[in-house]
């Protein structure tokens, strides 16, 4: 999905719910080594991040992390420090960058 479709789908959600769109903070696609990419969306006011994975919207809890962010919900689980960003998927580890 493109960058473009994500922030449409986001505008458009905002519209129907009678709010007014919220403009991401920080949005990035992520390109991992296992040949997987997501998007990554976070919101002003919002600690959670905010992800298209697989085609699906996922939403993620941030969490207690000694370094860097870590957001995890279920078996996802996504860390982000200055030196590498790893998604993991259930047992299954990738590092992953930014394009």
């Amino acid at each position: 999905m493109r960058r473009r479709d994500f922030i449409t789908i986001i505008a458009a959600a905002g519209i129907l719910i009678g709010q007014v769109p919220v403009f991401a903070q920080t949005f990035r696609t992520y390109r991992c080594h296992d040949g997987s990419e997501f998007i990554f969306a976070l919101f002003e006011g919002d600690k959670r991040a905010h992800l298209q994975l697989d085609g699906k919207a996922v939403t993620l809890p941030k969490r207690i992390s000694l370094s860097g962010s870590r957001y995890a919900k279920g078996d996802i689980m996504l860390r982000i420090t200055k030196t590498v960003t790893t998604l993991r998927r259930g047992k299954q580890s990738t590092e992953c960058i930014a394009r």
